[in-house]
Parts: structure tokens; C-alpha cells; sequence
């Protein structure tokens, strides 16, 4: 009894840990940020991804009404002598609010937030380590949740099928199987359609460009093919604990990341990454 289901706990524990890991980390997942001020210690949260045709609220949470709060932004990548933009935030009950303007699909804004409370001021984030916020086309829920829900059986049915083959457990090939039909369904079907939504690109990985989600879907998908392929007709559990730990290791990778950007010079979307972009949404995210 316990070594039929054990595998499954562990697979389980392992997903969610995967899951949780990928919630705390990425360039598009809000940012963590605890400041000082008015002898008090504030908890704030901060946008980096924006959806839709409306202009992203930013909001803090500060329930002390003598606090005030000025949101500085500007165009990313930063254009030459390109001069922050300034904006007063009002404020709504314990929140204090401003907008950022829409963008184009993909496009980014760098800001931060100047907080004032009597003479003193505190900036969270600054001018040199802005928070980068991409906007995005609208997603329907008919594409993202079968999205969401076959990535994430993918992710916990590799898991079964690589923890069943470590113990000898025949049973890892039929899993396997379903592992690689959701992963397929989820990332080579549903991702497609959801970038195409989000950026107006149904593929933006190799041979056509380097997003990085894109490309690390595609080596999941072919390491879990190939795993299938050679376990046709002999057991050869030790590929498809390769293949799962390949899975596992890309799904550590933070989503999103070196993701498609708008050029603001050109208009155009691009993948490659570059020194500037890693410095912004890799070192500081």
C-alpha cells in the first residue's frame, strides 16, 4: 500500500513546492518590497505585469493618512535623455493610488514610488533599480485556465512518472504517456494561443526567435518524446528520469523571463536578450 502511494505524495510535494517557488520568482509576479517610515514598518506590493486595453493601477497600501506619495516612470528600455515622468498619488481610503499608461503589447515601463511623511522621504525602489512592469493583450479564460490546468498536470505526472521509475515501479510508462499529452496540449496547443493573445505571436522560440518560454517548453516536450520513443519496446526507466528531471529543472526556470519586449525605437517585438535586459529584469527582479 504505502509504495503505490507514495510516489504520488512525493509528486505532489514536489509540484507544489515547484509551484509555489515559481509564484515567488519571475519578472512578472508583483514585487516584495518592506519599507520604514513613520516609525512603522510597511509591507508593499508592486505590479510588474499588466493585462488588458486599460492603464495599470499602481496601488500601496499605507493606512497613515499623513503620508504622501509621488510615482516616477518612463519608457523601458530608457531612451536617450528621456526625463522621468511625474505623478502625485491620491488617495483612497488606506491606499494611495496612480496610474501608468497603456502600453502596446509587450511594452514596459521602468518606475518607482517617493514616499513623504513630514520631512522625511523614502523611495521604494529608486532611478537605478526601477521596478520594470510588462503590459500584455488581454487573455480569455477559455485559453489561460486549460493553459494553467495542463501545465500543472504535466508538471505533477512527470514528477509520478520519474518517482515510479526510480522505484522500479513498471507503472511510469503509462504515466509518462499522459505526462507528455498534457505537457504537448498545454504548452504546444494553449501556450501558442495565449501568446497569441498576450503579444500577438502564436511562436516566438526556435528556429524564429529566443523567448525563453518557448524554447524551454519545446526541449521539455522533446526530451519526454524521446523518452516515450525508446520506452516502446524495451524498459529503459532511466530516460524517463532524465526526461523528468529536465522538466523539472526548466519549470525552476522563472516564467516569463527574457520574454517578448516591445523596441520602442522600432515598434517591433523582440526575444533576444540582451546586457541591459538582464541587468533590469534578472539582477533586480
Amino acid at each position: 500500500m504505502i509504495k503505490k502511494t507514495l510516489p504520488w505524495v512525493i509528486a505532489v510535494l514536489i509540484t507544489l513546492t515547484a509551484v509555489f517557488y515559481q509564484r515567488l520568482t519571475g519578472p512578472t509576479h508583483p514585487k516584495r518590497i518592506t519599507i520604514s517610515l513613520a516609525d512603522k514598518e510597511h509591507k508593499i506590493r508592486l505590479l510588474r505585469s499588466h493585462s488588458g486595453d486599460e492603464d495599470a493601477e499602481i496601488s500601496v497600501v499605507l493606512p497613515d493618512k499623513n503620508i504622501k506619495a509621488t510615482l516616477f516612470y518612463k519608457v523601458f528600455p530608457p531612451q536617450k535623455n528621456a526625463i522621468w515622468n511625474e505623478v502625485k498619488m491620491s488617495r483612497s481610503s488606506d491606499s494611495l493610488l496612480a496610474n501608468l499608461p497603456q502600453q502596446q503589447m509587450a511594452g514596459k515601463l521602468m518606475y518607482y514610488i517617493e514616499l513623504q511623511h513630514d520631512n522625511k522621504k523614502v523611495e521604494v525602489a529608486n532611478s537605478h533599480t526601477p521596478i520594470i512592469i510588462r503590459f500584455t493583450g488581454g487573455v480569455p479564460a477559455w485559453a489561460m485556465i486549460p493553459h494553467i490546468i495542463l501545465m500543472f498536470f504535466a508538471m505533477f505526472l512527470s514528477n509520478a512518472a520519474g518517482i515510479f521509475a526510480v522505484m522500479g515501479i513498471n507503472k511510469y510508462k503509462i504515466i509518462g504517456i499522459l505526462a507528455f499529452i498534457t505537457l504537448f496540449l498545454g504548452g504546444m496547443i494553449f501556450g501558442p494561443i495565449v501568446q497569441k493573445f498576450a503579444f500577438d505571436e502564436f511562436w516566438a522560440g526556435v528556429p524564429f526567435a529566443w523567448d525563453l518560454t518557448d524554447n524551454k517548453t519545446l526541449v521539455a516536450v522533446l526530451f519526454w518524446a524521446f523518452a516515450l520513443w525508446t520506452n516502446r519496446t524495451k524498459p529503459r526507466p532511466a530516460l524517463t528520469i532524465v526526461a523528468a528531471i529536465v522538466m523539472l529543472a526548466i519549470y525552476a526556470i522563472p516564467h516569463s523571463m527574457y520574454g517578448s519586449e516591445l523596441d520602442p525605437e522600432t515598434g517591433e517585438i523582440r526575444q533576444a536578450i540582451n546586457v541591459m535586459r538582464f541587468f533590469y529584469d534578472g539582477m533586480i527582479a
